[in-house]
């Protein structure tokens, strides 16, 4: 692989001349480095149950065609891989708006597998917490209540990194929180601001 091949142009393939096809171990990788952000092929195998070596080709495959890059690296031999971060023509979404597509499909996607896997999971792990609400706020509010979700969940963020930090028996959970403004149906003839 070459350096041309990772830092091909958005938008399309390095010379391939084709299509990347669905792969489970594809589509497990994009869903580690959206839960983990970067991930080394070593580590991406520890923790999917694959080799590192077929990590490392699908890795490859995935920065090929444009999905991942390289992360920057912090010495040794290790190569670390993220999300593609694109740049975007001033009319397409920004690369945040297209991440933050990827990460929600990605969820939905790993919530879809929870839902049709979950009977293969043990007895104390068979359950998932869920919940929802409506509240009034302002952008300012919504904002602020964003916030304390994150300090919340700040304790247990170090995990990922420090495996000896984790309590016996814990297990990866996804955290999924959306905070989005509810608006009219457009066939109400509500103004929306």
């Amino acid at each position: 692989m070459t350096e041309d091949d990772v830092n091909t142009p958005d938008g399309r393939t390095a010379d391939t001349g084709e299509e990347l096809r669905e792969h489970g171990v594809r589509t497990a990788l994009l869903d580690l480095l959206a839960e983990v952000g970067t991930v080394t092929a070593t580590e991406a195998a520890s923790r999917l149950g694959y080799s590192s070596g077929l990590c490392s080709f699908h890795l490859r495959q995935l920065a090929r065609h444009g999905y991942i890059e390289e992360a920057p690296r912090h010495g040794g031999r290790a190569r670390p891989w993220r999300l593609r971060r694109h740049t975007l023509a001033a009319d397409a979404p920004t690369a945040e708006e297209q991440f933050g597509n990827l990460a929600r499909g990605l969820e939905d996607e790993s919530w879809q597998r929870w839902l049709t896997q979950r009977d293969e999971a043990s007895a104390e792990w068979r359950h998932d917490e869920a919940f929802s609400a409506v509240a009034y706020l302002t952008p300012e509010e919504m904002s602020r209540v964003a916030d304390v979700i994150r300090r919340a969940l700040a304790p247990y963020q170090d995990r990922e990194q420090r495996p000896l930090a984790r309590p016996d028996g814990a297990r990866p959970v996804a955290l999924i929180t959306r905070l989005f403004p509810l608006l009219p149906h457009a066939a109400d003839g509500v103004d929306q601001d």
